[in-house]
């Protein structure tokens, strides 16, 4: 089916659920793989006479969160009631923000290599149409083997906040890249820790297709994804599906649908036909979320520990990624798509900063060995720049040992290969030991390159004939006698001297 004939929209869900000590609305501590049902208080079970009390800290991420992301925050918001049954809602419904949420009206922009060689740094960005806050559901663990279902309310009430995007974006990769800058957003902030592995960033995809000029198609959504690289292979196969579906000239089922990551396809779960009632209601136990911009502000009597004060959150802010790149290229005078790896690369860019503190090189050549020779043996054995054998005090060394002129750029990789496989050695010691040190001795090089140009009399011929490329041969031959360890300055000069 060829892209041309029909346009792909994707709109995304996502669920970030709040770093903080407890959950929203009870005093139960937050743990992922904590013993099943350790961390449940009465409300959590939702026993009959227990209340909800808000938890000031996941209300000031909810505000955080907004501010960074450029939103408008309400300075009144509402909770309501979600009703749904499911064994792991105790209480039969979800308290969350349906009518009026505490952020609206932001943006995201996010940026993907693209271009013909995918390294130029495509900018774009998506509306964010809302963000509230909810709770979470427990798990439901099935038990095949036994025929039974067993719960978890570990989860039940942890905080989320409920991102939801406008459907601005059209393929899989500019998803994956929109998520993988709100993750690294969410973590500067501190406002969620971003692990889709572990579920405390599911994301949920809304996808259909038309043909242009038509109205926009029937969506699916897709839910089950746990990476930014399966968020995108889920949306592109699923635009393929649904093209081929319009082609054979079936129609599309409005329908939630799963993704396997062994296949790399999804398959339908349950249709939306039945659409559920969920019968919101305003949630009666809870008054409504106030936000102040200044103390000064607050009506009289509000105790300033019950307070989320806008102008207080605002000064909280730390460097987001964006300023980080901007910073990077200014600082150091890189190009802006290696900032882009610096600062989407978990720990890169502190790597970087490193190395360059400890080198005399500069940091357009340490970038150099951070892109290429790292980052090629990290993907390589598919490493974090956390686990790299070699420090950035290591490579340093390496990088001084060659701008003081005692081994060659080549050498250098050669150290750096070796460092690798027996880490504790120092750059120091490898070349002392495989005497890999610069010939500095100039009547040996004298020799060596008499030598060569004595052996080779149809190519000195050559060179006195005006074709002066055949002297990078000879260069080559003399840099195979000293395994690399030569000037090649030195060498270019008195071999043009001796061809002369």
């Amino acid at each position: 089916v060829t892209q041309t004939t029909t346009q792909s929209v994707v709109g995304l869900e996502i669920h970030a659920q709040i770093h903080s000590n407890t959950k929203l609305f009870s005093g139960s501590q937050v743990g992922f793989q904590a013993p099943p049902n350790s961390l449940v208080s009465f409300f959590d079970a939702s026993l009959p006479g227990t209340l909800p009390v808000l938890n000031r800290r996941c209300v000031e991420a909810a505000v955080m969160t907004g501010l960074a992301l450029n939103c408008t925050i309400n300075r009144k918001s509402l909770f309501d009631r979600k009703h749904y049954f499911y064994a792991d809602l105790p209480a039969g419904y979800q308290i969350t923000q349906q009518r009026l949420p505490i952020a609206v009206d932001g943006t995201l922009t996010y940026s993907h290599l693209g271009g013909r060689k995918r390294n130029a740094v495509v900018t774009k960005s998506v509306r964010i149409k809302q963000i509230q806050l909810e709770q979470d559901s427990g798990k439901s663990l099935h038990d095949d083997y036994r025929n039974q279902t067993l719960i978890d309310l570990n989860r039940a009430g942890v905080g989320l906040m409920e991102l939801v995007m406008e459907p601005d974006m059209s393929c899989g990769e500019e998803a994956a890249a929109a998520v993988r800058e709100m993750q690294l957003i969410l973590q500067a902030l501190g406002t969620c820790q971003g692990n889709m592995a572990e579920g405390q960033l599911r994301v949920d995809a809304n996808v259909s297709v038309h043909r242009p000029g038509d109205p926009w198609g029937i969506r699916t959504e897709v839910k089950n994804i746990n990476s930014a690289r399966n968020l995108a292979r889920a949306i592109d196969y699923e635009i393929q599906r649904q093209m081929f579906v319009l082609e054979s000239g079936g129609t599309v089922q409005n329908e939630t649908r799963s993704f396997d990551g062994k296949t790399g396809h999804t398959i339908p779960m349950r249709d939306k036909e039945g659409l559920q009632d969920y019968r919101f209601m305003p949630e009666p136990n809870l008054p409504p979320l106030m936000v102040y911009e200044a103390c000064s502000t607050a009506p009289p009597g509000v105790a300033p520990s019950q307070m989320v004060v806008l102008e207080e959150v605002r000064e909280r802010l730390p460097e987001l990624p964006s300023v980080r790149r901007q910073r990077l290229v200014e600082t150091y005078g890189i190009l802006p798509e290696h900032s882009f790896t610096l600062v989407n690369e978990d720990g890169l860019m502190d790597y970087f900063e490193a190395v360059v503190r400890e080198t005399k090189a500069g940091p357009r050549k340490v970038i150099g060995w951070v892109m290429n020779e790292l980052q090629g043996l990290l993907h390589q054995q598919n490493l974090r720049v956390s686990q790299s054998p070699i420090s950035p005090q290591a490579l340093a060394q390496i990088l001084n040992l060659q701008e003081n002129g005692q081994i060659s750029s080549s050498i250098a990789k050669q150290v750096f290969q070796e460092l690798w496989k027996t880490p504790g050695k120092t750059a120091q010691q490898i070349v002392k030991e495989q005497d890999l040190g610069m010939v500095n001795d100039s009547t040996e090089i004298h020799r060596i390159c008499q030598k060569v140009v004595d052996s080779h009399p149809d190519q000195v011929q050559a060179i006195r004939s005006g074709n002066k490329k055949v002297l990078n041969k000879l260069m080559g031959l003399v840099q195979k006698e000293t395994k690399g360890r030569a000037d090649p300055v030195l060498v270019r000069a008195i071999l043009e001297q001796k061809t002369s």
